[in-house]
């Protein structure tokens, strides 16, 4: 245990400038006479605490003031107030009348009627307003008059009255709020009382630290340096970093670039045709309906002519052998512009710029990462709006078991070896699979990749021929979330400070 010496040696400025006066036990009062503002004096009395000097406890109360109507009308006096002073020299007046003459706006007019007719001091009668209170009740304030002139007043000490009149005007707009405030308790521990006796005694003053004006005059000759206390918890601090999402996703981008990928960019904003219809997805397919993707309203993209004339070869008549759809394809309906629904239409794009450069670019690889927008319900596995990483592997020898292995090394690289795939099927690729990745902490399944070989209607029109093409794209949100142990989709965008300051600088060696 410490000598009392050498706590005190260890006192801060700021905390022997409050020992005089704890016995105050009000932080306003110790700012005042200290002169120190509060915020240095709550400081001083954690430093305190962490010596055991001090005990403190944070108490919270619920407090009921005025809110911004409430303060007007405190001075003014409420809505019901002034019209029942204008009802008392009228008598009688018209709705418009009353109106015009009380000053009041839509909302106050009508809260004021329904609080004077809630009270029976007037009615409504043949649109005519009438007064019916007596001379007494007239004079004499109402409950809520004398509540707010009492304000602020502490929420669970209110008297039944009270609670009423709280009860009425909490229905009305910004004329009572309740706030919690939070107050700090302290006590003297038994220790802390010896060194505010012994401490005045003690006025011997400390160096505080060697500056090279101390070394250079050589006056710190004689005089005692402050002790530092290296034991007790100080105050985190939480140095500034990249969103932990976009640490992840650097992550993932050096991955796919350490693989020979190249990135692909574009815009979230796509046209129908980029992000179904080169895809070979079918213009009356679910997925391009309203419940399920964002449309942006009135919005027209432009079709490239070649291959979009193309494209609808292989929706109306089908290629390469295949029947295609079997229906009248639409140019309208292609123009119209969604929020892109996959990083799909990125590799769309791509295939079409390499068709056109005809195939000299090949075997090529390209992959993507970037924000999607879904019409999904959102739980703690789902979200209208979550990135994607994109993947194409443009080769004449391509097949199914390359397109396994990419799947697992990325998998692997991101840290995840517990991995399966299974048959599925898509519009744009053939053979499919699904891919899963196992949550410890859900203990089951969750579904990550989707991924295929595209079908010769997509890449016969975007390439020129029908050239193996592996894609995939998993939800790269999802394994953000077991690689940070976040347990709610919801937690990875909802911004909550305590969560960003616990989340560890992403390491990718770990």
């Amino acid at each position: 245990m410490k000598k009392a010496d050498d706590i005190i040696d260890e006192l801060s400025p700021i905390e022997r400038k409050i020992l005089p006066y704890l016995d105050e036990r009000n932080v306003s009062q110790i700012a005042r006479k200290s002169g120190l503002d509060k915020t240095s004096v709550l400081r001083a009395l954690e430093f305190l605490a962490n010596k055991n000097l001090v005990n403190l406890r944070i108490e919270k109360r619920k407090i009921v003031e005025l809110g911004v109507n409430g303060i007007l009308y405190n001075r003014n006096g409420l809505p019901e107030r002034r019209l029942l002073n204008l009802l008392y020299e009228k008598q009688i007046l018209s709705l418009d009348d009353a109106k015009k003459a009380s000053r009041l706006s839509d909302n106050e007019f009508k809260a004021a009627i329904g609080a004077l007719k809630k009270k029976a001091f007037a009615e409504l009668r043949n649109g005519k307003l009438i007064l019916t209170a007596k001379k007494e009740e007239i004079s004499k304030k109402s409950l809520e008059e004398n509540f707010l002139s009492s304000l602020p007043l502490e929420h669970d000490k209110l008297q039944p009255e009270q609670a009423h009149s709280l009860k009425n005007l909490l229905q009305r707009r910004d004329i009572v709020k309740i706030e919690e405030k939070k107050e700090v308790i302290f006590e003297l521990t038994e220790s802390g009382r010896e060194i505010v006796r012994i401490a005045p005694i003690k006025t011997e003053e400390l160096i505080e630290q060697l500056t090279p004006e101390i070394i250079t005059a050589e006056s710190w000759r004689g005089k005692r340096f402050r002790r530092y206390d290296i034991i007790s918890p100080v105050p985190k601090l939480y140095g500034g970093k990249r969103h932990f999402v976009n640490q992840a996703i650097e992550h993932g981008r050096k991955i796919w670039t350490e693989m020979g990928f190249k990135e692909m960019t574009g815009n979230l904003a796509q046209t129908g045709f980029w992000n179904f219809d080169a895809l070979f997805t079918a213009q009356d397919h679910p997925v391009r309906e309203i419940h399920d993707t964002f449309y942006i309203k009135d919005a027209k993209g432009k079709l490239p002519e070649k291959t979009a004339e193309r494209v609808k070869k292989a929706h109306e008549q089908g290629v390469n052998g295949s029947k295609g759809w079997q229906y009248k394809w639409s140019e309208d309906e292609a123009k119209r512009v969604v929020l892109r629904t996959h990083t799909t239409a990125l590799s769309a794009h791509t295939l079409a710029k390499l068709g056109e450069k005809n195939l000299k670019e090949l075997p090529a690889k390209f992959f993507a990462i970037g924000k999607c927008f879904r019409n999904d319900t959102v739980d703690w596995n789902h979200g209208f709006e979550f990135n994607q990483t994109e993947g194409i592997v443009i080769d004449e020898n391509a097949n199914f078991r390359h397109l396994i292995g990419y799947l697992k090394e990325f998998a692997k690289k991101m840290g995840y070896d517990n991995v399966r795939f299974r048959p599925h099927y898509f519009p744009y690729t053939e053979p499919s699979l699904e891919g899963d990745i196992w949550n410890e902490d859900k203990k089951q399944w969750i579904e990550v990749f989707a991924a295929g070989i595209f079908r010769p209607e997509v890449t016969e029109p975007l390439l020129g021929k029908p050239i193996p093409v592996l894609a995939w794209g998993p939800g790269f949100d999802r394994m953000m979330m077991m690689l940070y142990k976040i347990k709610d989709f919801r937690e990875i965008y909802k911004n909550d400070l305590a969560q960003l300051r616990r989340i560890k600088f992403f390491d990718d060696k770990r």
